[in-house]
């Protein structure tokens, strides 16, 4: 495995990178202000100006939907880097139109959207002049296990009837948020992977009711949010069925492996950003007579983060090269593997970061408060770390089946 980058990767990681710190990051404190994070009505939220004004900077600078192979022509390997030097702010996805859910709902509708899907959805969501969501998760059931989904698809003839409640479907609070992809039960009496199916929901449809935002440690995430939404008697015409019936976890399979990429390599951008800022506040504070970065351990704490970082990344970079050349189903457990791994090393680095801090790492007045709920969610989206964990146990026990 060569990870060594080609010099088209080497110059969008360089354009990426100084777009993030000429652009992004000058504006991300107003962001953080407590009057915007705590308001849950997200009828009141609006577009940023400087938000929108930057998204079409990036286009006009060849930065845009670098996720998706077909249009950008890059592999998971090249893209990789590219998703870390996002996830240094966690307003740059959305700038460079690399953001979840959007990534992995346009990546649906690219593999298996028919045309006039594609015509009608995906192309307004590569030109970024909508959002859209993705209502998986359901407050009912033990969603970690994907086969307890009850909400329902039931096929009437002319038209589909969709009935049921999910939430944390994040997203669906943006302004822009035109267009769900609902998954639910379809075919009870298929085999378990057969029984559900994706479907697309117009937000403005009847009997669409968006009933609440989730916080997340108190914060509402505008303009995006995680919402509660309820699906009654919902109508919409068959031609919104994505992939057939029975097709649900066969697109979630595609859908979920290079999207993990994404999620794991911002991240560890958040981790990078961490430790920066870590290092940068113990050169510059000093109790007891020393500078804080020669107390309590902080130099190992520092060395133990580039470490971690690293082969966090390493660990990524081969996941990536595996799905570039074997597909999801010769990288299942490191996909797997490093939904666990990035994850928890940003929650310890962060947290390591905001105890350096001190109090002022709890507030607002720094990144870390966001990235820390970003990461801790992160250990929970997309599948738990038991799940996860489960799946590598049972495909390394697999190597030691008795014949």
């Amino acid at each position: 495995m060569n990870f060594s980058h080609s010099p088209k990767t080497l110059d969008l990681i360089q354009r990426v990178e100084h777009f993030v710190h000429k652009y992004i990051l000058p504006i991300e404190e107003k962001f953080r202000e407590e009057p915007f994070i705590s308001n849950p009505k997200f009828q009141e939220w609006s577009l940023d100006e400087e938000i929108e004004s930057l998204k079409k900077l990036a286009k006009s600078q060849g930065l845009w939907n670098l996720f998706l192979p077909e249009v950008s022509g890059l592999s998971n390997v090249e893209y990789a880097p590219l998703a870390e030097a996002m996830g240094y702010s966690l307003l740059a996805p959305e700038v460079f139109n690399c953001n979840a859910p959007d990534t992995g709902n346009m990546e649906v509708l690219w593999k298996y959207g028919t045309a006039e899907q594609k015509e009608v959805w995906l192309t307004p969501l590569l030109e970024g002049s909508i959002r859209s969501v993705f209502c998986m998760t359901e407050p009912a059931v033990a969603s970690s296990d994907a086969t307890n989904m009850k909400a329902t698809i039931e096929d009437k003839g002319d038209y589909l009837l969709i009935n049921g409640t999910k939430w944390w479907s994040t997203g669906i609070g943006h302004p822009n948020c035109k267009i769900a992809i609902f998954m639910g039960l379809s075919n009870p009496e298929a085999a378990k992977h057969a029984q559900h199916s994706m479907v697309l929901i117009p937000l403005d449809a009847e009997g669409v009711t968006i009933k609440r935002m989730l916080p997340v440690f108190g914060t509402y995430d505008p303009p995006y949010g995680h919402g509660e939404v309820s699906f009654e008697n919902v109508k919409v015409p068959k031609s919104n069925l994505i992939g057939g019936l029975g097709k649900g976890f066969e697109i979630a399979q595609g859908r979920l492996g290079p999207g993990r990429i994404h999620h794991c390599m911002r991240v560890l951008g958040a981790s990078e950003r961490a430790l920066q800022l870590m290092i940068e506040r113990g050169k510059s504070r000093s109790a007891f007579g020393k500078s804080l970065i020669e107390l309590g351990g902080n130099t190992d704490i520092i060395a133990n983060a580039r470490m971690e970082i690293d082969m966090a990344r390493l660990l990524v970079m081969k996941t990536a090269f595996l799905l570039d050349t074997y597909g999801i189903k010769g990288a299942l457990s490191e996909v797997s593997q490093i939904k666990v791994v990035a994850p928890t090393v940003a929650c310890k680095i962060i947290d390591q970061a905001m105890q350096l801090f001190g109090g002022k790492g709890l507030s607002n007045d720094t990144p870390l408060a966001g990235l820390y709920a970003y990461a801790r969610t992160l250990r929970l989206a997309d599948g738990p770390d038991e799940v996860h964990r489960n799946v590598v146990a049972k495909l390394e026990l697999k190597k030691y089946r008795e014949s």
